[in-house]
């Protein structure tokens, strides 16, 4: 079983800024691509940032200049800072890891999700 667990979700002023963090544990022996997507009410989920073990980083062009994805591979646990922050920026954020267990055999997980409102 591997579990993940996102936090620090939570209200915020446009313009402002809001730190998440998702830890990843369990049965694991390598995490690949680490990544956050959001979902807005009605709408579909989608891509925020994704980061490779090796540090690689990819973003939506809506996160691009305001938003950085880091990792910290030793904790298993991936961060995003998000600065700037936009009432549009609301949403349902969501981890997703994916790797290999100890027997080497491939997974993907979703967190459960945490809430970030921006308003004022």
């Amino acid at each position: 079983q591997v579990q993940v667990v996102e936090s620090g979700g939570g209200l915020v002023m446009p313009g402002g800024s809001l730190s998440l963090s998702c830890a990843a544990s369990g049965n694991i022996n390598r995490l690949n691509t680490m990544g956050w997507f959001r979902q807005a009410p009605e709408k579909q989920r989608e891509l925020v940032a994704t980061i490779t073990s090796g540090g690689m980083t990819n973003y939506a062009d809506s996160a691009k200049g305001r938003f950085t994805i880091s990792r910290d591979n030793a904790k298993n646990t991936a961060y995003l800072q998000m600065d700037s922050l936009k009432p549009e920026d609301t949403a349902v954020y969501y981890c997703h890891i994916e790797g290999y267990n100890s027997g080497l055999s491939w997974f993907d997980y979703w967190g459960q999700g945490t809430q970030v409102t921006v308003s004022s």
